[in-house]
């Protein structure tokens, strides 16, 4: 994978390549980006497909001691390798991990054209659910992600409810999980990466501004929600989509929150239309 070095470290990317309208896709927490793999291959002869692989768990190549991996520090990252690849009018495509809207409250979207907003956190909702609040308690536990991240070698607790079984409705064949999985049960340095992560997620109140602060973004946005998502509330769809002036929304049945993996179809019709208008 092509790699560039960013503040926080080194960042592998894929890209599709091409003087094409640039699509960037963003992945969660210890996921890498081929949870996009259903939907790439759909929409690179279109457009330009960019994926990072950011520093939530699943990167090969461990940041810098001391790097800022907060919420807001990440969400800047997304901006400096928007910045650094030279990539302007993006659509930005955000699915599970919705810490770029923060780039949005920031004001330090202007490379960003269109964003879409794929059944992810919002609001107040960091980390998602149950399975956000176990992660979130294991890593303030001295061993408890090396636990966590042993025990998803498991295909049982992959597919366990209440955990990563309401992450997709389909399961995620296992090769592709354990390339997810592999680096934070391996790794030291990924672990803390991914605990400095974690452990930074703010208040209510300062999540809820964050939130509040993107009705200044009047570029085009889609939201794009599982109708049975069970991590990420139903409602919050329909907030995001009347938070902002130029905004529409789609809900996809038969999903939970992974809409690449459940019903990658209709995630591609749906950006399709978005970017056709």
């Amino acid at each position: 994978m092509p790699e560039i070095e960013l503040s926080a470290g080194v960042v592998e990317y894929a890209d599709t390549g091409g003087d094409l309208p640039v699509i960037v896709f963003l992945h969660g927490l210890t996921i890498d980006s081929t949870v996009w793999r259903k939907v790439v291959p759909e929409l690179a002869g279109e457009y330009r497909c960019v994926l990072p692989t950011l520093p939530l768990g699943s990167h090969r190549r461990p940041m810098r001691p001391g790097a800022d991996l907060s919420l807001r520090g990440l969400a800047l990252l997304v901006g400096e390798f928007l910045e650094r690849l030279g990539l302007r009018e993006v659509t930005l495509v955000l699915n599970d991990w919705g810490g770029a809207q923060v780039l949005v409250s920031e004001g330090r979207a202007e490379r960003v054209g269109r964003l879409v907003l794929t059944a992810c956190e919002a609001f107040d909702n960091y980390p998602p659910g149950l399975p956000g609040r176990t992660i979130a308690a294991a890593a303030r536990i001295p061993g408890g992600l090396w636990l966590t991240m042993k025990a998803l070698r498991l295909r049982a607790m992959r597919r366990a409810p209440g955990g990563w079984g309401w992450m997709s409705k389909r399961p995620v064949p296992d090769e592709v999980m354990d390339g997810w999985f592999r680096p934070a049960a391996t790794d030291p340095a990924i672990r803390r990466d991914l605990a400095a992560y974690i452990r930074s997620t703010p208040g209510k109140e300062v999540l809820l501004g964050w939130a509040e602060r993107m009705r200044g973004f009047d570029r085009p946005v889609l939201v794009v929600w599982a109708a049975e998502d069970r991590l990420m509330p139903r409602e919050h769809g329909r907030r995001l989509a009347g938070l902002f002036p130029d905004a529409r929304l789609v809900e996809i049945a038969d999903s939970y929150t992974l809409i690449p993996e459940d019903r990658p179809e209709a995630l591609v019709k749906a950006l399709r239309d978005f970017l056709s208008e």
